[in-house]
């Protein structure tokens, strides 16, 4: 007879003198009644942790994964499992305890599970946990609150849509009397209408409650917008206080290259004519306008000094920036928020519906920042987040950023076109990952560049701007090793 190959495995009685053999010899040993592994070194935790289902399975075939871990499918907070099964004892295994019930069979709509398991529907799962049923006041609930299943449903209504929520609802409402959840359907269900604005009921969490209300937010994006703060307190920049003179050098630089991240183009001598003396080229007009529109507003020094002493007042300066910016774009609807949902390759923005909430929980944010860069480095990655309008979001977010430095007579920050891929590089990992240092470190080098840069005469920045590589297209330079310099 050899080992068993599974990491955790039950024990056989006809062949208990052999497992008893085996447990002498060190090489099983015992993690609950007739539950053994061949995991001699690591901890029981770790055993359990990573053999979690298994373990259910093999304890408690064909149960069902009910109540809130139908939900959650992760252990509670007090490492509580919650299943549907015909054995009546619970068993704590390291750090975890699988608790059973008795309950209904499974029915056609849920689902298979590991094998030999069951998963409650997520409609059947909602039913079940409206019930609120609770195991005593020392340990955790079997169901979720109140509370946590309106945060459940706002979440899929912000990650899926209106038509996520309608399907689970007319999901609910036809299982309902089958689980004499009757009474539970029509509560959800006041829920549903609530989050959709299309009844009046009593919600109980902020969240909800701030979607009934139509400042309803992207909880993912507030998510990392508090994770990019945390690293902004830590984060420790240089004052880069800013020589003024003869800025229309910088500002022209800012736009042209800030346009270049959107894909906008074009030699510098063009740039300079439609910038400084209005020509407009006959066959892109509409590309001219995005970098005139730049150019308007940042060297506008009263506008890129505005500043926000509440949430309204910061609404109205980033749609009034953004008219600017997008004047010569009426199709775009300069200044409006989005009315469809937007998005970058595989990256959803915030739905329309929670623009102004997500902004609100962002500037709540924003306002415990107490640098000027960190308020820069939040504010542009809040806009990029969000893309509150239909087109000029990067722009608008860069020009927000800069506003930040402005305010506080320090230098801005401009991305060359070489360094483009670090940039988005640095915003993707903050995006997708939550990790900001990147994008610190990425800006703060970027605006100690800027700072470099002599801009008092055109001609000497843009050499230096050439000398240290800026206008390398940036996957070009990546292929040949090339890099932004700083200027000495």
């Amino acid at each position: 007879m050899k080992l068993p190959v599974e990491e955790v495995f039950l024990t056989d009685t006809s062949k208990s003198y052999q497992y008893h053999i085996w447990q002498k010899e060190g090489k099983i040993r015992k993690l609950y009644s007739k539950l053994f592994t061949t995991n001699m070194t690591d901890n029981i935790d770790k055993i359990v942790q990573r053999n979690l289902w298994d373990i259910v399975k093999l304890l408690y075939p064909e149960a069902i994964i009910a109540d809130r871990t139908a939900i959650e499918l992760k252990p509670a907070q007090d490492g509580s499992i919650f299943v549907i099964s015909n054995k009546k004892r619970a068993s704590a295994i390291g750090n975890i305890t699988i608790k059973p019930r008795k309950g209904i069979a499974a029915l056609d709509t849920d689902k298979k599970f590991m094998g030999n398991l069951y998963l409650l529907s997520t409609e059947r799962a909602l039913l079940e946990n409206m019930k609120g049923y609770r195991s005593g006041s020392d340990t955790v609930s079997r169901c979720l609150s109140i509370k946590e299943i309106e945060e459940y449903l706002d979440k899929t209504l912000t990650m899926y849509g209106e038509n996520a929520l309608n399907r689970i609802r007319d999901g609910m409402r036809k299982i309902a009397d089958q689980l004499e959840l009757s009474e539970e359907f029509m509560k959800l269900n006041k829920i549903i209408g609530a989050l959709l604005e299309t009844r009046e009921t009593t919600l109980e969490s902020d969240l909800a409650l701030s979607r009934a209300g139509g400042l309803g937010y992207d909880t993912r994006r507030v998510e990392l917008f508090h994770k990019l703060a945390q690293a902004i307190s830590s984060f420790a920049p240089h004052l880069r206080y800013c020589n003024k003179t003869n800025l229309d050098n910088l500002y022209f630089y800012e736009a042209y290259f800030s346009n270049y991240i959107e894909g906008t183009k074009f030699e510098i001598d063009e740039a300079k004519e439609i910038i400084f003396a209005g020509k407009m080229p006959e066959n892109r007009p509409a590309d001219a306008h995005d970098i005139l529109g730049t150019f308007k507003v940042i060297s506008n020094d009263i506008l890129m000094k505005q500043r926000y002493h509440n949430f309204d007042d910061f609404v109205d300066v980033l749609q009034r920036r953004h008219t600017v910016l997008m004047n010569g774009r009426q199709d775009k609807h300069p200044g409006q928020f989005k009315t469809l949902q937007n998005q970058a390759g595989a990256t959803v923005f915030v739905h329309p519906r929670n623009v102004i909430g997500t902004l609100k929980q962002g500037f709540d944010i924003y306002k415990t920042i107490d640098t000027a860069f960190g308020r820069a480095v939040f504010m542009m990655f809040m806009i990029s987040e969000v893309h509150p309008f239909d087109d000029g979001n990067g722009r608008t977010g860069r020009i927000m950023m800069n506003a930040e430095l402005v305010a506080n007579d320090e230098y801005r920050i401009i991305i060359p076109s070489v360094y483009r891929n670090n940039y988005l590089s640095a915003l993707r990992a903050m995006t997708n990952n939550g990790y900001a240092e990147a994008l610190l470190k990425t800006l703060n080098f970027a605006q100690k560049y800027t700072q470099k840069i002599n801009w008092s005469d055109f001609d000497t920045a843009t050499q230096m701007l050439k000398d240290t590589h800026a206008f390398l297209d940036a996957n070009m330079a990546d292929e040949d090793g090339i890099r932004l310099e700083l200027p000495y």
